[in-house]
């Protein structure tokens, strides 16, 4: 299996990680399907507990053709995470292309006083590695 890049990024003491691979056992390129797995990582390095409340992506392929999915929570739970406590998840996207990126947000609310804020997922390449040699 190819290794896995890691991306982080820091916003509100709220750390992100992501680490995303190919996967060629769910992939078909004859029919333009490339499956990556991604793995998210999700610090609080604050003083108070926080909930995660929404997920926003932003999927770009190849072509530049641009999709946007929203929803509550992630993968079907919207966790609350104490300081200095970490939520991890696994997740999946298919393109139609071998390379693209994502990037995001996610709304969390801070359980003291119900203020909402958001924290940038950081970028990271979705890349076929056989391609790249």
């Amino acid at each position: 299996m190819q290794k896995m890049m890691l991306v982080s990024e820091i916003t509100h003491n709220i750390k992100v990680s992501v680490e995303c691979v190919f996967s060629s056992p769910h992939s078909q390129p004859l029919r333009n399907q490339f499956v990556f797995f991604y793995h998210i990582t999700i610090e609080n390095l604050g003083e108070f507990s926080v909930r995660l409340l929404r997920r926003k992506w932003i999927i770009v392929d190849a072509h530049g053709s641009e999709r946007q999915v929203e929803g509550e929570g992630v993968v079907g739970v919207q966790p609350s995470i104490p300081p200095q406590e970490q939520h991890e998840y696994s997740s999946s996207c298919m393109l139609s292309t071998p390379f693209g990126v994502m990037r995001g947000t996610y709304t969390f609310e801070r359980l003291m006083d119900g203020e909402l804020f958001e924290v940038t997922i950081p970028q990271f390449k979705m890349e076929v590695p056989y391609l790249l040699s």
